[in-house]
């Protein structure tokens, strides 16, 4: 593999569409371990995650005979860039004020590399001054953001709050690995 990435996944029903992302990024031979949140195996399961990768989900803080030094640490040390799609209000909350309560988020803390953001969520929530107090906190910490887009939201709505597309995503991860055009 050429490029090794984390893909983490939050509670939101944007999720199914990593699904597409994941693989359009091991076909461009990208090597992607995934990471997924309790609440986004709600939205969508490991077992499809693992088919596409070829490796196994990471979903738990602590497995010791996996990851002896912690997974937070070992895969954050293999990996290039950090991508969070769905990003729930949630997640931007955790990220933008340091709390770790699960491996997602204690991996964003220990992270070295850039980091990608999919923000997904109502647009109410998205409108919301907490939320774009914490969005401009990440900004200003240096993470890099795709989207929302507007367009129909699971809520039955039309406004901001659309996660972006996987062709988005993956071109905003190919530009900011310097993969050039996808």
């Amino acid at each position: 593999m050429a490029h090794e990435i984390i893909v983490g996944l939050t509670g939101g029903v944007a999720a199914y569409k990593v699904a597409t992302l994941v693989s359009e990024l091991v076909q461009h031979n990208v090597g992607v371990t995934v990471v997924m949140t309790r609440a986004a195996q709600e939205f969508i399961g490991p077992t499809t995650f693992q088919a596409l990768t070829g490796r196994k989900v990471l979903t738990h803080v602590f497995d010791r005979k996996a990851h002896p030094l912690g997974a937070h640490i070992e895969v954050a040390h293999k990996a290039e860039l950090l991508c969070i799609a769905p990003a729930t209000a949630n997640l931007l909350a955790q990220a933008a004020h340091g709390l770790a309560e699960d491996l997602l988020s204690t991996l964003l803390l220990s992270f070295q590399g850039p980091i990608l953001m999919a923000p997904a969520m109502n647009s109410e929530m998205w409108e919301k001054p907490a939320v774009k107090r914490n969005v401009a906190q990440l900004r200003s910490d240096g993470v890099h953001f795709v989207g929302p887009n507007s367009g129909w939201l699971s809520c039955r709505q039309q406004g901001e709050g659309r996660m972006a597309e996987p062709s988005e995503i993956r071109a905003a991860i190919h530009n900011l690995l310097s993969i050039g055009p996808v």
